[in-house]
């Protein structure tokens, strides 16, 4: 089959009949249904906000015997009658925008439970089809499902499936198409009107809303015991168990991989991996970006000097936009490019839900939600998305504390910032003290202190990374707990968590998602952030008060403060003007540094090691620095993320306050332990 997403533009996606063919796909969460929507509509795809809601559709084009299908992936849902924002978008979406087609997307080990879904989109519209997904993993587990009784069964077309690797989607699609042909045009007043009451008698209204209970809590319950006992009955009659194995190979891992004894130092030796692995590798292709971006400098000055073009305006685009964004693209680029690949990899195996299982009962002692450490693994792609993902919590109480503690996960804007202050940290420990005359011109050009093997420094570095991300998920311990006993006082609510079992990645499609969907994206919105704050920081850099510049003025009236927290003047100046963008905090500090009205361009990373440490830096400030960096304000965007979440200005200003005094308060500390230490 062609792919291609649908843009917007002209082409109609409608049958012969002038009628748009919308498929939507519901089921469950965990059955494969956004791996087939992937699988379908393949890496080109868009979403949306469903119309007066902030929860994200997935949108593709399917073409397909001439004709153009519009999938639409909603929210996995155990239930139609649900009470997350999510789970009411799928509701909403079927009762309002009426699908010429409905796939229930079931899991093929466990139908008798996804059966309850199926159910009820099929008192809502009569055009379903049932995609039977992971038989293979059924087979496995010596479960095998007569397809044909099934379907005789529900009354409803069956395909197996397995949306990994396409078995079966070709079928899939035909029967789509077969079911969009059946449904008379005539009569689609008809078949809108039985939907409506349809949703009327199961308790839905247009707007997704609870109807009037019209039945009284004792046939409520009979209903819900009816349902489960005709799933039963179905699934005796269509499903056949072969005698297997005890445990299977999810059970066997999930034994060493959730256990209390091996769980959590696993999850450690692994995210240790690939920070190592990220480390090692990114330094070598930084480096070569520079030097490409120095050249590529070096012909964009020619040019303008051809042109004619005024110093001022070549100091604005050329010293101020383009050497920030090629900085933050030189810095940022490489180990994004390795670590959300190698991230996403894990995440694709099924091993993120252990490592929300495993930290469950550590948020429950702190009297939040076990649904937070989904949140926050979020966060670690970005805070923004950790805020908006914890909207599957459903008690506001403890939805807010998930959103409050979010920014103590280093989002990856802050990662490679974490990296480079880890790097220092490492050749601040073992670089032979210079004389503090060292010229930090000359230190941009050669890239010295590289004492040390590369491996050595990718595994300290990659230690003391490491050793920040587990200081913020115990901060989100602490300041969780703090807050569930002052102002967010409460119960703490229980939730089931399903463990997905584990699947080979699919590692060329996932790498390249990760690439498309993290990296370039992010890459992208620091880019437009950083240009124009390259700009106004060259402005700063170049507007003189009183014989100084206000960069420099502005980052000598923080120094006192900047001081008492291990910092300077400088670091501290660079960290609230990057607000916009955690991205940018280096390169104004460079700018600051080097006092050159521009943003210098380091030969190396090597050489932005050593302009800092010709300016003080020693593995104290370096370690400072990683932990301000870890710990401190949210970006912007986070920032009013939260605000557009909370709907309240007090609680985005408070998603300012909370980390910035539990910042300073660690960052004294830290300094008084070094005092005591060192005996002065």
């Amino acid at each position: 089959m062609d792919l291609e997403v649908h843009n917007g533009g002209s082409e109609s996606n409608c049958s012969a009949d002038g009628r748009q063919i919308v498929v939507a796909l519901a089921g469950n969460p965990n059955v494969g249904k956004s791996t087939l929507f992937n699988s379908l509509t393949g890496l080109n795809q868009h979403t949306g906000n469903w119309p007066g809601k902030t929860v994200d559709l997935f949108y593709g084009i399917v073409p397909y015997q001439g004709k153009k299908y519009s999938l639409v992936d909603l929210p996995g849902t155990y239930s139609l009658r649900a009470s997350s924002i999510e789970e009411q978008v799928a509701r909403d979406f079927i009762v309002n925008e009426r699908p010429d087609v409905t796939v229930c997307v079931v899991d093929a080990t466990n139908l008798e439970r996804n059966l309850n879904l199926v159910f009820q989109v099929r008192e809502l519209t009569p055009n379903c089809v049932v995609c039977l997904n992971l038989i293979d993993e059924a087979a496995l587990r010596g479960i095998h499902i007569d397809a044909a009784r099934l379907e005789q069964e529900l009354g409803l077309p069956v395909v197996p499936a397995v949306a990994r690797d396409g078995t079966g989607l070709e079928q899939l699609m035909r029967t789509i198409a077969a079911v969009a042909r059946k449904a008379d045009i005539s009569k689609a007043g008809e078949l809108g009107e039985n939907i409506e009451v349809a949703a009327e008698s199961n308790g839905y209204t247009r707007e997704g809303e609870e109807a009037d209970s019209r039945q009284d809590v004792g046939d409520a319950e009979q209903q819900i015991h009816a349902v489960y006992q005709e799933a039963s009955r179905i699934v005796s009659k269509a499903v056949c168990e072969t005698a297997r194995p005890r445990k299977d190979f999810t059970a066997i891992l999930d034994d060493i991989v959730t256990s209390r004894r091996f769980g959590v130092p696993l999850m450690l030796v692994l995210l240790g991996v690939v920070l190592f692995i990220t480390l090692y590798l990114s330094n070598y292709v930084s480096d070569l970006l520079f030097w490409l971006f120095s050249k590529l400098e070096d012909y964009l000055t020619a040019l303008f000097m051809h042109l004619g073009v005024s110093s001022w305006l070549h100091g604005i685009l050329v010293l101020g936009v383009y050497r920030t964004v090629t900085w933050v693209a030189a810095v940022m680029f490489p180990p994004m490019a390795i670590f959300f690949p190698l991230f996403t990899l894990l995440e694709d195996a099924g091993y993120l839900p252990r490592v929300a299982f495993n930290l469950d009962h550590i948020f429950q002692k702190c009297h939040g939600h076990g649904k937070q450490a989904l949140t926050m693994a979020m966060g670690f792609g970005c805070n923004a998305a950790g805020v908006v993902a914890a909207r599957i919590i459903e008690s506001p109480r403890e939805r807010l504390i998930a959103i409050l503690t979010n920014t103590f996960v280093p989002c990856n804007g802050r990662f490679p910032s974490l990296l480079l202050f880890a790097s220092v940290f490492y050749h601040g420990i073992t670089r032979v003290p210079q004389s503090a005359t060292s010229a930090a011109g000359h230190a941009l050009n050669t890239g010295a202190y590289t004492q040390g093997s590369a491996l050595m420094s990718a595994a300290v570095s990659g230690a003391a990374v490491l050793s920040a991300i587990s200081i913020g998920v115990i901060s989100t311990f602490v300041v969780s707990y703090v807050l569930s006993k002052t102002i967010l006082k409460g119960v703490p609510s229980t939730f089931i968590m399903e463990l997905p079992p584990y699947r080979k990645p699919k590692v060329v499609q996932v790498i390249i998602r990760a690439f498309k969907d993290r990296t370039i994206f992010v890459l992208k919105r620091a880019v437009l952030v950083a240009a124009p704050c390259g700009a106004i920081t060259w402005v700063l850099a170049n507007t003189r008060l009183g014989g100084q510049t206000l960069l420099g003025a502005s980052a000598a009236f923080l120094n006192p403060v900047g001081q008492m927290l291990g910092l300077d003047g400088v670091t501290l100046l660079a960290f609230i003007l990057g607000f916009p963008a955690n991205e940018i905090v280096i390169p104004i500090a460079l700018m600051a540094y080097l006092s050159q009205g521009a943003v210098s361009q380091p030969a190396s990373i090597g050489a932005v090691q050593s302009v800092l440490f010709s300016h003080g830096w020693t593995w104290v400030t370096a370690l400072s620095a990683m932990l301000f960096s870890l710990l401190h304000f949210p970006c912007g965007t986070t920032v009013y993320t939260v605000y557009k979440e909370t709907g309240s200005k007090k609680w985005a200003l408070l998603s300012i306050v909370i980390p910035v005094g539990f910042a300073c308060t660690v960052l004294m500390l830290l300094q008084g332990i070094v005092r005591v230490l060192s005996g002065t």
